[in-house]
């Protein structure tokens, strides 16, 4: 074994006995010399070594430091079962090791910080987010990739803006995003719902909206939907695209969720299109920090003048330090290592949730309907009409479980249905199987 790691092994080993601690300062090059009787060469390897095990970072002119594997959210759940907030596990996040990206960043992109930016991003990023993208089986030009501050700043402008199709009209699945449907409840634009359940849509009725002859785009979730935490076969995805390219509709891909995926076969709808007739979003929100706000959407040649006009009217460009941080992350391998860890702490939550409320299912057949098992974090049950909503959550809140209706996530004159929202972000995997167990004990006292 080399001299190098042999070091790095017991500095590892130091590390995990807690003789170093994040956060703190690791023995100097000199010290390592001292104590192993090495030459420079050697310890810095070994310090090298360290870097490249996620295990340690460097700060120039002041030495190598224990990454941070944890932190306190400066955001406490809402109850002791907080079901209804949506935010990432903040103690699952790479704080540290993005700091270091973040300080990497600011002496690698100097120059750059001191101008306006791009027309569609740090050209280092696209050409990252590309080769990222081929993994999620989207396969597109640089020249057609454009970074925006989130998936949130894509949808506002793909809502204001022209479409060649000369057409007005958005359609949104019901329940949907809840930010799109407060901008087109709040600002009137022309907007159409088409309902979702646990089963999909109707094809039939999708393809009589399409054929009306006004429908700009379609905007849909066919991964992780939310609210309901659904799914697309690839039947239905192959299905909606073949009436899109029949009636000259668009359909933006909402695809946020796309890293927590672990079926190697789930591909997105835009992996079919070859006409060019779908907008696809990717997100970096769930999988990063939500502070980030870097998203990177796909767009066919014909959007992109127009995309890249009113994003101007918005900001010239997205935060070019966040940019390049988010590319040194990627490009280290410090992204994927970050995904394969958190995907695996996700899925148990995921399966524990989706036993739970089999069991609440089972044993309340006539108050609850079920959306079948989810892979993701967040699911939905559907309630019997003669539930009080209004009851239940105040009698959860009563016994330390905190849960939303999906009101918010459907357009104004739609009709609505009873949906409770369940989300198992702040609830730790052992846990989610009682605070379920408490909400249906209370629903049982709503017959």
């Amino acid at each position: 074994m080399y001299i190098y790691y042999r070091i790095a092994d017991e500095l590892e080993e130091g590390i995990k006995q807690g003789t170093y601690r994040e956060g703190k300062k690791l023995p100097s090059v000199r010290e390592l010399c001292a104590v192993y009787r090495c030459n420079k060469s050697t310890a810095i390897q070994a310090l090298k070594e360290l870097e490249n095990r996620k295990l340690a970072y460097v700060v120039p002119r002041s030495g190598h430091y224990v990454l941070k594997r944890s932190f306190q959210s400066a955001r406490e759940p809402r109850g002791e079962y907080d079901f209804a907030t949506a935010a990432p596990d903040w103690n699952a996040f790479p704080y540290a090791e993005f700091q270091h990206c973040i300080r990497k960043a600011m002496d690698f992109y100097q120059r750059d910080l001191f101008g306006y930016g791009t027309q569609r991003g740090l050209p280092a990023l696209l050409k990252a987010a590309k080769q990222q993208l081929e993994s999620h089986q989207v396969f597109a030009k640089e020249e057609r990739l454009i970074v925006t501050s989130g998936v949130q700043e894509a949808l506002f402008i793909l809502m204001s803006m022209p479409f060649p199709n000369g057409k007005e009209t958005i359609l949104v699945e019901q329940p949907g995003y809840h930010l799109v449907v407060e901008y087109l409840n709040r600002f009137g634009r022309k907007a159409l719902g088409i309902e979702r359940t646990a089963h999909g849509i109707d094809l039939a009725r999708l393809e009589e909206l399409f054929r009306q002859g006004d429908i700009k785009f379609f905007c849909t979730m066919p991964r992780f939907h939310n609210p309901l935490g659904t799914s697309y076969s690839k039947q239905e995805k192959l299905a909606i695209l073949k009436l899109a390219h029949k009636y000259d509709v668009y359909i933006v891909e909402d695809d946020f969720l796309a890293d927590f995926e672990r079926d190697a076969k789930a591909d997105p709808i835009y992996s079919y299109d070859s006409r060019d007739r779908v907008i696809y979003l990717k997100s970096y929100s769930k999988i990063m920090f939500p502070g980030l706000r870097i998203g990177v959407a796909v767009l066919p040649p014909t959007l992109m003048p127009a995309f890249q006009q009113y994003r101007k009217y918005i900001h010239i460009d997205s935060s070019m330090i966040s940019q390049g941080a988010l590319e040194i992350y990627i490009q280290s391998g410090m992204f994927d290592h970050h995904r394969n860890k958190i995907q695996t702490p996700y899925l148990s939550r995921a399966q524990a949730l989706n036993d739970a409320v089999s069991v609440m299912g089972a044993a309340l057949p006539d108050l609850v309907r079920l959306a079948g098992p989810t892979g993701c974090m967040h699911t939905h049950i559907e309630l019997d009409r003669r539930v009080n909503v209004d009851r239940l959550i105040e009698g959860a809140e009563r016994r330390g479980v905190v849960v939303e209706t999906a009101n918010i996530n459907y357009l104004a004159n739609f009709p609505r249905r009873k949906i409770v929202k369940l989300n198992v972000s702040m609830v730790e995997a052992e846990r989610i199987g009682e605070g379920i167990g408490r909400l249906a004990e209370v629903l049982s006292t709503l017959r």
